[in-house]
């Protein structure tokens, strides 16, 4: 739907406050404009422009956010290394053909004296939710308060982090925030690696073994159409096998509820493992 004739020369603008934000949106809204935002956390990869190329199908205005959220980060996790590019974040959405680029300051986002979290629910507390305690409820907030501050009509999130989605879906049902959330496939190398900011973290013989996790998984799911009720635990032996550290979770679940799946119902096969000091996830479609 973006008229943009030469994404290549489009001139992005830049946000650095909830204010500018609101101002540019607001702008759009008054030329009956259908705006769309693409959350991330930076350090763009072809997944995230998969996301933009996507909003810029179903709105006239596409907003991206850039922005290392800190409350998503449990102790010890990668915060403090966590891949960053600014620059080259700008260039690359300039490129795709963002309009807007929303690139807040932790303390415009969390402001002296903040206090609210936004508690996902049950939805949350299983797979990603048991492996990183509090994940969620920071994924939660921040998504909210972006979802509230551009106010888009549209979000679009990748399918790699497919809790997640279903997560940030129940948020704007429950909170009846007035956006559609779309999911988008995931982006995966020629070998089948799904892309990630943390990719960078591996070394050459663990970026050699990486792909392994999309094969078990696809493995996985073959034997569960078959009848195999051990798949899970031979996916896991699998991935320790190939010189995984340490695998969180392998295990199939309801696409809609993450429950245990039911008979003839959408299921997806679900992991989260470490090579070295990388934890990599994805998942795949289990279809009846």
């Amino acid at each position: 739907m973006n008229s943009t004739s030469d994404a290549a020369t489009h001139d992005i603008a830049v946000a650095d406050t909830v204010a500018e934000l609101r101002r540019r949106v607001a702008s759009w809204r008054g030329a009956s404009e259908i705006v769309a935002l693409v959350p991330t956390m930076g350090a763009l990869h072809a997944g995230h422009l998969a996301l933009v190329s996507r909003a810029r199908t179903v709105a006239h205005r596409v907003v991206a956010s850039v922005f290392v959220n800190p409350t998503q980060f449990g102790p010890g996790e990668d915060l403090s290394r966590y891949p960053r590019d600014p620059a080259g974040d700008r260039r690359k959405l300039a490129e795709a053909g963002c309009d807007l680029v929303f690139m807040p300051t932790v303390a415009e986002m969390y402001p002296d004296g903040f206090a609210v979290r936004v508690d996902p629910g049950p939805l949350a507390e299983t797979l990603e939710g048991r492996s990183r305690p509090g994940h969620f409820a920071g994924v939660a907030t921040v998504v909210a308060k972006l979802l509230l501050q551009a106010a888009p009509d549209v979000a679009v999130f990748g399918e790699k982090d497919y809790q997640q989605l279903l997560v940030i879906r129940r948020i704007a049902r429950d909170l009846d925030i007035p956006v559609r959330i779309e999911g988008v496939a995931t982006v995966r190398e020629g070998d089948g690696l799904a892309l990630s900011s943390r990719n960078a973290y591996l070394t050459p013989d663990e970026r050699a073994r990486a792909p392994m996790l999309h094969r078990t998984l696809r493995e996985v799911a073959r034997r569960v159409r078959g009848g195999d009720d051990t798949a899970s635990a031979w996916g896991l032996r699998t991935l320790l096998d190939a010189g995984f550290a340490k695998v969180d979770y392998l295990e199939v679940r309801d696409a809609e509820t993450l429950e245990p799946p039911r008979p003839g119902a959408p299921a997806r096969v679900l992991a989260a493992a470490w090579l070295g000091r990388t934890r990599l996830i994805d998942n795949i479609a289990l279809v009846p």
